[in-house]
């Protein structure tokens, strides 16, 4: 039987998943791997990390499901983090910058200043915003030494984690990237579907840097023989929001779908019609394929399952996840604790790089409980706040339920709270990792492997459906001080 291999490489941790010929999944393997926080509001990886541990959990995959004969490789991958490396050694010039660093807020207001958005918006789709691929780019030009002179010599390659995974998967010979990642970087104009040469004049960036676009499904180039024991085509990349909105089978305009990984981020199916929001979301790329763009409206939110690895990691008041749904249960429904989780700044529709986490309606009697209900439910707050933003946007078609998806949907009591909060109906998939699965799907797709998008569609399988139970006058209440408590947060 015909087997892919589909890579998903994140902000926490790199996973492997082989998928057989009926795209279920025999075997896998993941692996976290260290952050690094040089300054508050700095996030970096170590570029080797991202690669040695992709490397790794693809091995150990392929040994759990037998060894395999492997036809096709897709790859998914955190967005927006963006690496520099030499060439002709291979080597990083410096730590990757994560796509949550906020180091050039500053910088990004003075484009502001400079009247520089409407034009950046025009063209990409995007607001400035620190969190895109540009700024951090040019920082790394700017700060490391000596690295425009080797940039604007043509030593020097520049890429999204994708580019970066097959340049090493391939042993340098392929320097490529999808549309979806081209589209997250703010150099890349999505409706001439090119590199913008005034954007990156604008930014400096020698053009020499950057990797040539492809469609999702196409020919990325081929793995060294001696990874895998023998070269595998890559036929297949998209970027993991835009991987979960094709595993999601989000192919019809008007279909949406929510991610809740370290982050989370909704994606709204608009067609091949990029539409331009009036309520601060992004008009971005969701796939690509035969030359053909489909648009999203895109909402993100910075953190979601960050804000579980904080209560584990930084209060300690868990061991591991799976405890905060218990103890989330056990609080006192008569306290309303409000967290605000903006560590790295406020996402959509806000833009506030410079807010920062807040907790408000706080007793004596607040403990641990309340804390992780509080953590849970900003989740759902969130998500309204972008559905709120998107509906503005787009004129809704009928009732559709959001579709969910990353390992905070997991949560009964996370998803049963986002029905409440939203009013609406949510699904979630018997397939829970929908990234690894679009990447799969656009690899074995590629190769002639899987179904078309609309043999695809037919096979998705829903797990459970959550139904609002929650009273209207309460559930406009509950959001009404969220409302206040971000207001709060940002006048901080």
């Amino acid at each position: 039987m015909s087997h892919v291999l589909a890579i998903d490489q994140g902000t926490t941790s790199s996973r492997a998943i082989i998928f057989d010929a009926d795209l279920r999944p025999c075997g896998s393997a993941q692996t976290e791997f260290p952050q690094h926080f040089p300054r508050a509001g700095w996030v970096e990886h170590d570029a080797r990390d991202l690669w040695s541990s992709t490397a790794a959990t693809c091995r150990a995959a392929i040994e759990k499901c037998g060894n395999p004969r492997i036809e096709a490789i897709g790859i998914t991958n955190q967005r927006e983090t963006v690496v520099v490396w030499d060439r002709t050694t291979g080597k990083p010039v410096h730590n990757a910058i994560v796509w949550q660093d906020r180091r050039t807020a500053a910088f990004c207001r003075k484009l502001e200043e400079a009247g520089h958005g409407e034009m950046i918006s025009a063209r990409t789709g995007l607001l400035i915003d620190p969190y895109f691929s540009a700024t951090k780019l040019k920082w790394i030009l700017d700060n490391v030494d000596g690295v425009r002179a080797r940039a604007e010599a043509g030593n020097l390659a520049f890429g999204t984690v994708d580019s970066w995974l097959i340049w090493n998967l391939t042993g340098g010979k392929a320097h490529v990237t999808d549309a979806t990642n081209a589209a997250r970087t703010m150099l890349y104009d999505i409706h001439k579907g090119r590199w913008s040469t005034t954007i990156c004049d604008l930014f400096d960036i020698p053009s020499a840097m950057l990797p040539e676009v492809r469609d999702c499904a196409a020919d990325f180039g081929t793995t060294r023989a001696d990874l895998f024991g023998r070269p595998i085509p890559i036929t297949g990349v998209a970027g993991d929001q835009q991987a979960a909105t094709v595993g999601q089978a989000c192919f019809q305009p008007g279909m949406i779908k929510s991610t809740y990984g370290t982050g989370c981020f909704a994606l709204l199916n608009t067609g091949d019609r990029p539409v331009a929001s009036t309520q601060r979301l992004l008009t971005t790329i969701a796939y690509q394929l035969d030359g053909k763009p489909t648009y999203a409206l895109e909402g993100s939110i910075f953190i979601a399952g960050a804000v579980v690895q904080w209560l584990r990691d930084g209060l300690k008041i868990i061991r591991n996840a799976a405890e905060t749904q218990p103890l989330a249960e056990t609080a006192d429904p008569s306290q309303q604790v409000i967290l605000v989780p903006a560590f790295t700044g406020l996402g959509a529709p806000y833009w506030s790089p410079d807010s920062r986490g807040a907790i408000y309606g706080l007793t004596r009697n607040s403990g641990p409980a309340e804390l992780a209900r509080a953590a849970l439910e900003s989740v759902g707050f969130q998500t309204r706040d972008l559905l709120e933003a998107m509906n503005a946007d787009w004129t809704p078609r009928g009732e559709t339920a959001l579709r969910v998806d990353g390992g905070m949907s997991a949560s009964d009591f996370a998803m049963q709270f986002l029905a409440d909060i939203l009013g609406a109906q949510v699904d979630r998939p018997k397939v829970l990792e929908t990234t690894a699965l679009g990447a799969a799907w656009l690899a074995g797709q590629g190769s002639g492997i899987y179904p078309d998008a609309e043999g695809f569609a037919k096979n998705w399988a829903l797990d459970r459906s959550f139904s609002p139970a929650m009273d209207d006058r309460d559930r406009q209440s509950r959001y009404d001080a969220w409302r206040r408590a971000v207001k709060a947060t940002m006048s901080l």
